[in-house]
């Protein structure tokens, strides 16, 4: 039996749609590149696209722009149709926003894990939180949904990978390549950034080839994650790890947009690495960054330290994903992070030393 014929969209509403999320862009600056000292390591420069100052606080404000713009453009959206995503928070905090601006009803579905913060981040855009007790069920309960009330599932898992002109139009990997024009070492010898759909690190390592960079692209991925497996192993397709601690990145299935062809190297981190990582680059920077962001650090520390190691000069750019207010109940809460068994005073000790010294003492 065939599928039932989608209403076609009015022309004028949708131009109208593209009109004031356009006009939106145009009112927003490009995120700042912001230095990471490490004074011990003067012939490598660490640096921070600092995604937090996003209207919505985060790098997703980026995707749920561009898979608004591709879903209109396709016409998968019309006037008054509910918007339906999967997600652990962010992009759902983002997609509010912009369904917000467009007049659309917004239903994330996410795990009943997420941090209360992004919760009424969410609510606060309008939108309405659905919870699944399991994360893998988001996907086929946010199908569900949109197909009960008639919306559309925008499904950044599949799409995320193609929804941003990975050739530029302000994307983030033109935003680093200018921005990092001017510095000692302009071209980064290492781009570094988690997997949450996989669509960053597409868009970065593409646009990287695209434009003839020697730049490679590593994937700082969690312990739990699937993403690193598939990478070594591409018959590896889920993990039944408990999941991991780290919002945003990391998944238990290998999603339709991680291209594991575009990864240069992944290295896989800890959870209390990363959250040590969380509370002392927060400290040294005077904001409180995100799980993910420590995530990231702690990858570019290995890949500095190996720099080093080599006598190599260069730069590495990484990613400040979101701002640390999300992050206050748990990251950020000693008793929450003894709740889940985890010590981070060990590993914030070698960070603050490695910062010092521009070496990482052993465990």
């Amino acid at each position: 039996m065939s599928a039932p014929a989608r209403p076609t969209v009015d022309r004028a509403w949708l131009s109208w749609a593209m009109r004031r999320i356009e006009a939106d862009y145009n009112r927003s600056a490009d995120t700042h590149l912001i230095p990471v000292d490490m004074p011990a390591l003067s012939d490598i420069a660490l640096y921070l696209k600092g995604e937090s100052s996003h209207p919505t606080g985060s790098l997703k404000h980026r995707l749920a722009r561009s898979l608004f713009l591709y879903s209109l453009s396709n016409g998968w959206i019309g006037e008054g149709m509910t918007i339906v995503e999967a997600s652990s928070g962010s992009t759902a905090v983002s997609e509010a926003y912009f369904a917000r601006m467009l007049n659309l009803p917004f239903i994330a579905v996410v795990p009943r894990s997420t941090a209360q913060e992004k919760i009424a981040a969410i609510e606060f855009y309008g939108g309405r939180c659905h919870f699944v007790d399991v994360p893998g069920q988001a996907y086929s309960e946010s199908q569900r949904l949109a197909d009960e009330l008639g919306g559309h599932y925008m499904d950044q898992f599949t799409y995320a990978e193609r929804a941003t002109d990975w050739r530029g139009n302000n994307n983030i990997a033109e935003s680093i390549f200018a921005q990092m024009r001017r510095e000692p070492c302009p071209v980064p010898r290492w781009i570094v950034c988690g997997a949450g759909t996989g669509g960053t690190s597409a868009t970065i390592g593409r646009f990287a080839r695209f434009n003839r960079h020697e730049t490679q692209i590593c994937v700082a991925d969690p312990e739990a994650s699937v993403f690193h497996r598939h990478w070594a192993d591409a018959t590896v397709q889920t993990s039944l790890d408990r999941p991991s601690l780290i919002e945003g990145i990391g998944r238990a299935r290998v999603e339709p947009s991680f291209i594991p062809s575009l990864v240069d190297r992944m290295i896989v981190v800890p959870d209390v690495a990363s959250i040590a990582a969380t509370r002392v680059l927060s400290r040294r920077l005077g904001r409180p960054c995100g799980g993910s962001t420590g995530t990231n650090l702690w990858a570019c520390v290995q890949l500095v330290q190996e720099m080093a190691r080599a006598g190599e000069c260069g730069s590495i750019v990484s990613i400040l994903c979101d701002h640390g207010d999300r992050y206050a109940s748990t990251y950020f809460d000693d008793a929450w992070i003894a709740a889940q068994g985890l010590d981070t005073a060990p590993w914030e000790a070698r960070l603050d030393a490695f910062f010092e010294t521009g070496v990482l003492p052993e465990a």
